[in-house]
Order: C-alpha cells, then sequence, then structure tokens
C-alpha cells in the first residue's frame, strides 16, 4: 500500500521528516571525571561534532567538575585542545566561539558539600544567562565505586530535580560485575532519578551498522524469510582487540573479558541479532522485543566445554614483539583474570530452537575486529561431481561493526571458464564508498539522544540484570576450576580451548 496509511504500516518508518535535522532543545550537560581520557578523546570532540552540525542550541552549556584547580578559561583551554586532536568535522572559529560561551567549570571532590552546591549555583546561573531552561543532563564519567555518592549528592543539592524542566542522569559501564551489584547499583540510581530518566551507555549500540541490523532485517524482503532455524546453522559474534592491557592493568584485573564485553556489548548485539520485528520502532517496542530475547537465552552445558577462557602471553603482533600479560606493569603475575572469553548461547523461540549463538572476546587477538556472522546450512543436493566444486564453505552473511563498517556475503559461484567449477566468493558493501555521509561517532549519536530524551539504544535495568543472571553461572563455573585461564600467543586466535568448543559439533571459528 502507498500514500499516508502505507508509509503508517511501515515500522521502520519514523513519522517525523527525516529532511530536517533532530536538534536538540535548550538545554546543558555537565560532566564528572571530566579530566578522564573518556571525556576528552570521546565526549568533548562529540560535543563540539554536534555543535558544528548545528544540532545543539545556541545556548548550549557545558560544565565540568572535577578536583584540579582551574577556572573557566583553563577548562575552556582543556575542550579545545580535546576538540582539535579528537574531533571529527573541521574546526570552524565561529562554532567555538559561540560552544565555548557555555563553559562552566566547578571545582570540588564527591564528597564536598560545597562543591555541588556551588554546581547547583552555577546550573541556576546557565538557566538565566544561557536559557538553559532548567533541562540538565548529568554525564558520570567515574568508576562505579563513585556512584553512589555523586548520586547522593545530585539529590541532597537538589540538582536531580526541576520543576520547570528535565534532569537525566547518564552512566558509563560497567553496570555493576556480578547480578547482586548490578541490582545494588540500580536502587541507589533510582533511588534518585526516574528510570526513565537514567541513560545507560553502551557505545556500541550507537554504531551505525548495529542500527543497520535492524534496517537489513526488517526493510529487506530478501534476508527475513531465512533468518531462523530453517536456514541458519549458528551465529558467531565476535569483539577481537589486538592490543594488550597497556596501562589499564590495575582496572583489568578482577574484571576480565567476560564482565568487560560479554555481559553489555556481545549481548546486546546478540538481542539485536534474534529479536522478533518490533510493531513499531519507538523505544518502548524496541525494548520489549530485546528484553523477550535475552529472557530466552540460555547457556549450553556443560560449561567446561561450551565455554573458554585464556590470557595472552608474549608473541609478535603487526611485526613487533609484545609482552604476556604476566609481563605488563602493573598485573599480578598470579592473578586468573581472564583476556579472552567464549561462551555459546541458545535462544529457546520457535525462530532460533537448536541454533547454537557463539560469542567471543579478546585481547592481543589477530586484529581488531568486531562482526556479527549469520552463518548458513549447507545446501541439502549439490548437482556437481566432486571434480566441479572446491571444498565449499557455508554461506554466511557478516555484518562488520568495526572498523570499515558495512556487510559482506559469501556464496558459491561459477569460476569463469568452459567447465562447471564453482568456488566461494565474496560480496561486499561498505559505507564509506557506499554512503557520501560520513557516519557520526557513537557518542555523538548518544549523546543528542540524551539531550532529546530518546532512550531506544540504552539498556535499562531489566536488561542489565537478565545479562548478568547469563553471565554469572560462567563466571562462578571458572572460579571452581582448578587450572587457571588457558595460555594463548599473542596475535593469534585465542587458546585452543575456544577451538575445541565449535570442534565438538563439527563447526569451526571464522577468520575474520
Amino acid at each position: 500500500m502507498t500514500g499516508v496509511n502505507g508509509d503508517r504500516n511501515n515500522p521502520l518508518r519514523d513519522h517525523r521528516d527525516k529532511r530536517l535535522p533532530r536538534i536538540a532543545g535548550p538545554c546543558g550537560l555537565v560532566i564528572f571525571g571530566v579530566t578522564g581520557d573518556l571525556s576528552r578523546k570521546k565526549l568533548m570532540p562529540a560535543i563540539y561534532d554536534l555543535a558544528n552540525r548545528g544540532l545543539l542550541p545556541p545556548g548550549f552549556a557545558l560544565t565540568g567538575f572535577a578536583r584540579r584547580d582551574w577556572d573557566s578559561e583553563d577548562f575552556g583551554k582543556v575542550v579545545y585542545d580535546a576538540v582539535r586532536e579528537h574531533a571529527r568535522t573541521p574546526f570552524r572559529q565561529e562554532v567555538w566561539d559561540r560552544l565555548a560561551e557555555g563553559f562552566r567549570f566547578v571545582q570540588g571532590s564527591f564528597d564536598d558539600d560545597n562543591a555541588f552546591d556551588e554546581l547547583e549555583r552555577t546550573v541556576r546561573e546557565l538557566d538565566e544567562q544561557r536559557g538553559t531552561g532548567g533541562n540538565h543532563a548529568f554525564y558520570l564519567s567515574v568508576p562505579p565505586s563513585a556512584f553512589p555518592v555523586v548520586c547522593k549528592q545530585l539529590a541532597r543539592s537538589g540538582l536531580s530535580h526541576d520543576e520547570g524542566g528535565w534532569r537525566r542522569v547518564v552512566i558509563e559501564k560497567p553496570f555493576g560485575h556480578d547480578l547482586r551489584s548490578a541490582k545494588e547499583l540500580n536502587g541507589i540510581v533510582n533511588d534518585v532519578f526516574p528510570e526513565e530518566s537514567v541513560f545507560r551507555i553502551d557505545h556500541y549500540l550507537g554504531k551505525e551498522t548495529v542500527q543497520n541490523v535492524l534496517a537489513l532485517r526488517f526493510a529487506n524482503q530478501l534476508f527475513e524469510p531465512i533468518w531462523n532455524a530453517n536456514y541458519v546453522d549458528h551465529v558467531q559474534i565476535t569483539m577481537a582487540e589486538d592490543i594488550g592491557l597497556g596501562g589499564r592493568a590495575g582496572y583489568y584485573d578482577g574484571i576480565g573479558a567476560a564482565r568487560d564485553v560479554i555481559q553489555n556489548h556481545l549481548l546486546q548485539l546478540l538481542a539485536f541479532t534474534a529479536l522478533e520485528e518490533p510493531t513499531s520502532f519507538s523505544s518502548d517496542e524496541l525494548r520489549a522485543e530485546k528484553i523477550k530475547v535475552l529472557k530466552a537465552v540460555r547457556l549450553a552445558h556443560p560449561l567446561s566445554e561450551t565455554t573458554a577462557r585464556g590470557q595472552y602471553s608474549g608473541g609478535w603482533q603487526g611485526g613487533e614483539k609484545v609482552p604476556g600479560l604476566k609481563e605488563e606493569e602493573g598485573f599480578n603475575p598470579e592473578s586468573t583474570t581472564e583476556t579472552f572469553a567464549a561462551i555459546t548461547c541458545e535462544v529457546e523461540t520457535r525462530r532460533w530452537a537448536g541454533v547454537p549463538f557463539y560469542l567471543r572476546t579478546g585481547k592481543r587477538l589477530g586484529r581488531r575486529v568486531t562482526e556479527i556472522a549469520v552463518v548458513f546450512k549447507r545446501a541439502p543436493h549439490l548437482p556437481f561431481d566432486a571434480t566441479m566444486t572446491e571444498e565449499l564453505g557455508q554461506n554466511a552473511f557478516v555484518i562488520r561493526v568495526q572498523p570499515d563498517e558495512g556487510v559482506t556475503m559469501r556464496f558459491g559461484s561459477k569460476v569463469p571458464g568452459n567447465q562447471m567449477e564453482v568456488r566461494d566468493v565474496t560480496m561486499d558493501f561498505g559505507y564509506g564508498s557506499a554512503f557520501t555521509e560520513a557516519s557520526p561517532e557513537a557518542y555523538e549519536r548518544l549523546i543528542l539522544d540524551v539531550l532529546l530524551g530518546e532512550p531506544s539504544l540504552f539498556p535499562v535495568n531489566e536488561e542489565v540484570e537478565r545479562s548478568w543472571e547469563i553471565l554469572d553461572p560462567v563466571i562462578e563455573d571458572w572460579a571452581s576450576r582448578k587450572e587457571g585461564p588457558d595460555s594463548y600467543a599473542a596475535g593469534t586466535w585465542g587458546p585452543d580451548s575456544s577451538t575445541r568448543m565449535l570442534a565438538r559439533t563439527g563447526r569451526h571459528w571464522r577468520r575474520p
């Protein structure tokens, strides 16, 4: 059906005019932890890029809070340096001058009542001077251990509530370290901010390719009919890094790859891959479908055979000799914290019954890549002589999340010539070559969504807690074993146990 009614029946259609950009109304952003790497490399540049794209209001205000002995001019210099070094869009002086007029800085520690009282006065002054209208978001770019004291200070000082505007809080992962701590953290935050005002950042959900999973599935008749257990053999979701811990050894010890990546990023990617078509793409409907998937996820057993963990040892990577984990500065050589983790899940729904989902992540692997690979079953009959084909692999639909965002399809095709010879080939789509528009950074999209009050890409309490319910048994099983993580050489694709994990069912990991 065409016309107005046809458009309204299209669940991918946002009925706002897509030719008009989404522009935030009057508002301000307060960043706690403004001196950290995340703020300098991601948040400040993203704010400038949004301003440069005309998506922030003219009176937008940015306030930094830290213990440094700075004034607002010092803070402005820090933001300037961060923007010049890390911004995605070109520097324009007129944009910078307008943005810098809204910079403020408040000095203090998280337990300093006077500092938060000063922050409250600063916010009220911005309402009067910049026209922010009582609308302020508080970005907690701080360790989770600081969440309780910051939230309590925001409540005590009156910053968490305003009769004339909105107040929102933005929280960076990790959202706890197990189910119990996640529930405690959610309770602390919700005592101060209602759930609809809490935005938990998972920057992977802001990436264009992750959002494109929904468009590929539901805007194209080509894929959805075969996106099920009748045709799909298994799904592999990989987030590989080629770097080691570097200076993060102290932070990483005791957390590990499973808590750091699988609990949030990879289970969210699984949910996007496996969810049913929502009745609309409103935040409530999309979240409801994700929660249904997470509730249907079950770990495959026995965990001793369906999971794997490892620690990288020294080796060669990119032509350079690199140290092993236990030689990294600041890391406890007796630690059993894993740098590689893999688990096997099943989604107990009619669509996915019997299809294993393999999730893996690790550091010091072959190369940096994040992808979702939907691997299809082999053709039930090949009407070719053995001499006509090489060993054909399985058809695969691969969504590259990073780097080189795009999609690859693998299928069998005839080799040019007089004979019928079939060989695996790939067909590739890349965002960079297909569109003239540059993809915004994930933090640009997510910060703008916070300011707009658009919660679709932010996990809610139930998603966070269900993810921990899935992962906790794996962590407990690993902790109960006498043996520690297996070793794997830097520059390889993980320990032998991860290879055996798939080989037990006749499968193997893709080489990204």
